[in-house]
C-alpha cells in the first residue's frame, strides 16, 4: 500500500513514547489511519492538529497494517484554537468525521464540504459566519451514510409547501398543516435548510437540534460519545455566545 495526497487531519492520538495515530481525511481514498514516527515531538505537534491540511504519504506492506505515516505541512489553521467558538466548531466538525466515516471508502463530496466549513471558520471566527454551513454539513453526513432526511415533500400528505417541521421517527418532512396539533411532538425544520439563504439564531439552533437528533440516533449511537461530547461543547458555547 502507497499513497500520496493532501488531507485533513481528523484526529491525533499519542501512541507509545512518541509516536501517533492520525486519521485524515483525503478526496479520493476517503478517511487514512496511519503511524507517525515522533508525532509528538516538539517539531510535529504544530503540525498535527485537527483542521491542518497537510500532503501525507502512507506505506504499508499489506491493506490490513497500519500504515506509516510521513507529513508535510500545506496550511495551518492552528491559530483557530485561541477562538474559543473557533475551537469547538473544529474539534466536533473533525471528531464527527473521524467517528462517522469508515476507512478507506471515498467521500468527495463530504471533503469538499468540510474543507468549505474549515474555511469558512477559518474566514470568520464569529459563528454567524459558519453556523449554517456546519449545520449542512451534518445533514451531509447524514444523505452520504444512508441516513438522509426527505426534506422535499410531507410525509403525511405529499405536499412540497409550507413544509414546517421534521417527523423524528421517519425523517419525513411535514407540513404546517398536517402537524397542526402535534407540533410539540415535532422537530422544526428551519427553511434555510431546504432553501438556502441566511438564517437567525433561532433558526440555527432549531437545524442543530435536527440533525444532532439523527446523528445521534443514526450515526453516533453506542460509539460517539467522545464527538458528542464535543458537539455539547460548541452548543453550549454557542448558546452563551448569543445569550
Amino acid at each position: 500500500m502507497h499513497l500520496i495526497a493532501e488531507a485533513i487531519l481528523l484526529s491525533v492520538r499519542g501512541h507509545g513514547e512518541h509516536g501517533a495515530v492520525v486519521r485524515a481525511l483525503t478526496a479520493r481514498a476517503g478517511v487514512q489511519p496511519g503511524y507517525v514516527r515522533g508525532g509528538r515531538s516538539r517539531a510535529l505537534r504544530p503540525v498535527l492538529q485537527p483542521a491542518n491540511l497537510v500532503r501525507g504519504e502512507w506505506r504499508a506492506r499489506t491493506e490490513e497494517q497500519l500504515a506509516a505515516l510521513t507529513v508535510e505541512l500545506v496550511h495551518s489553521r492552528a491559530p483557530l484554537f485561541a477562538e474559543p467558538l473557533a475551537a469547538a466548531a473544529i474539534e466536533w466538525a473533525c471528531a464527527l468525521t473521524a467517528t462517522a466515516l469508515p476507512d478507506g471508502l471515498p467521500y468527495p463530496r463530504l471533503h469538499a464540504a468540510l474543507s468549505a466549513v474549515l474555511g469558512a471558520v477559518e474566514a470568520a471566527p464569529a459563528a454567524r459566519g459558519w453556523a449554517a454551513a456546519l449545520a449542512r454539513y451534518e445533514l451531509l453526513m447524514l444523505a452520504e451514510l444512508g441516513f438522509g432526511l426527505d426534506l422535499e415533500r410531507c410525509v403525511a400528505t405529499g405536499v412540497d409547501e409550507d413544509l414546517a417541521f421534521v417527523s423524528p421517527k421517519s425523517g419525513g418532512a411535514v407540513s404546517r398543516a398536517a402537524a397542526s396539533g402535534y407540533e410539540t411532538r415535532l422537530l422544526p425544520l428551519p427553511a434555510f435548510l431546504r432553501e438556502g439563504g441566511e438564517a437567525d439564531w433561532p433558526q440555527l439552533f432549531d437545524a442543530l437540534r435536527l440533525t444532532g437528533h439523527f446523528l445521534e440516533r443514526d450515526v453516533l449511537v453506542g460509539r460517539g460519545a467522545e464527538a458528542l461530547a464535543a458537539r455539547q461543547r460548541l452548543v453550549e458555547r454557542l448558546k452563551r455566545a448569543v445569550a
